[in-house]
Formats: C-alpha cells, structure tokens, sequence
C-alpha cells in the first residue's frame, strides 16, 4: 500500500486541494474572519475553526500549515474594493461619498478585523503585506483614480503638495480615531472630516460643508 509519506507532501496537499471547492473555501474563510473580529487574532485556533466549520484541522493545515498563511488567504479572498466605482462627477462629491462608504464599512465588521489584528500585523510580515492587498491597495488605488480625475477637470493643480496625502489623511483617522477616542470614525464624523480637513488642504472649501 502507498503511504501518504511515500507519496511526499506536495502530492498530498495537491490532492487535499481538488477535494476543497470554491465554496467550502469561502466558508473556511468566512469562519476565521468572523472569530478574529469576535474574538481577535491570538484567541483563534486553527482547531476552532475547524469546528465551527465541521472539517479536520488537518484538512486546514493540509492546505494553509499555519495560522498566519490560513488568515493571509482569507484576507486576501475578502478583497472588496470600496472605492473604485464612486464618481460623482466632483471632488467634493467623491470625497463626501468616500467618508460616508468607510464610515459605513469600517466602523462595523471591518473595524473589528482591523482590530482584531492590530497587533498580530506588527509580528508577522505575512499578514502585514496580505492586510495591504487586501485593505489598503485597493482602497489608495480608488483614491488616487478620484484625485486624478480632480485634476484633469482642473479642480486642483497637477501639483498640489496635499494630493500625495489624501490617503494617509483618510486612511489614518480610520484608525487614529478609536485610540484617540474610543470610538469608531463613522459616517457623520468621515463627512465632516473630508469637509473641514481634506477639501481645505486641496484648496477646495472653506471648512463650512461647502464645495469652495
């Protein structure tokens, strides 16, 4: 008889592969995202997922071998940009609705994984670099698209100082906000940011809630 050693690992896992669909994927994804914003990274064990889940956990280390790569993937595959199909036809307009779709989103499920992961990003490279695949590319690639399109329509100059900023200043507060705070950035206080902080710094508005 021909032992799974015998076969060699890669056989194996490339056979624990073909036995996974996309849906059965999906909800081990789905189950580790979920017990990370209920109960953070470090309280998840690849055994309580896979109990939530009804597998073995060999089926979840046949095919991911640790913690770190099993939640890399699952980010990577909640990859879900927010940004990239707002277009108002104004800067202001795009902005506003950028604040008001992150405080929607991210003051609920998404802050909660952000926070579930806040420390584990700093120890593991693996998930800081799937984190940014998965949340912030994205979201800075919508955000330049907007921005450009500013300045084809001259609404701001090519060479405004405060374009390269933009998703630092929205991005940021994101998180700044609960550590400054205790409390999430939500859509009222993203608007009202964009209105007197970002629009300002792009020479458009006055700080009042106007377009300027």
């Amino acid at each position: 008889m021909t032992s799974q050693a015998a076969e060699g690992p890669e056989t194996v896992a490339a056979s624990s592969r073909s036995k996974i669909t996309p849906e059965r994927e999906q909800e081990f994804f789905d189950a580790v995202l979920d017990q990370i914003r209920e109960c953070g990274y470090d309280a998840v064990t690849m055994e309580g997922v896979a109990s939530s889940t009804r597998c073995s956990k060999s089926t979840l280390y046949r095919q991911w071998k640790t913690k770190p790569q099993f939640v890399a993937a699952a980010l990577r595959a909640s990859h879900r940009p927010r940004f990239a199909d707002i277009d108002t036809g104004s800067l202001a307009g795009d902005l506003r609705a950028v604040a008001a779709r992150a405080g929607a989103d991210w003051s609920g499920r998404e802050g909660r994984l952000l926070h579930g992961l806040s420390h584990a990003i700093t120890q593991d490279e693996e998930l800081q670099v799937a984190l940014r695949d998965a949340f912030v590319a994205p979201e800075v690639a919508g955000l330049r698209a907007i921005l450009d399109r500013a300045v084809a329509r001259g609404e701001v100059a090519a060479g405004h100082p405060a374009l390269e900023y933009v998703p630092a200043q929205i991005l940021g507060v994101l998180r700044a906000r609960p550590l400054l705070d205790g409390r999430n950035a939500d859509e009222a206080y993203l608007v009202r940011f964009v209105e007197v902080a970002v629009l300002p710094a792009l020479g458009r508005g006055d700080g009042s809630g106007g377009d300027g």
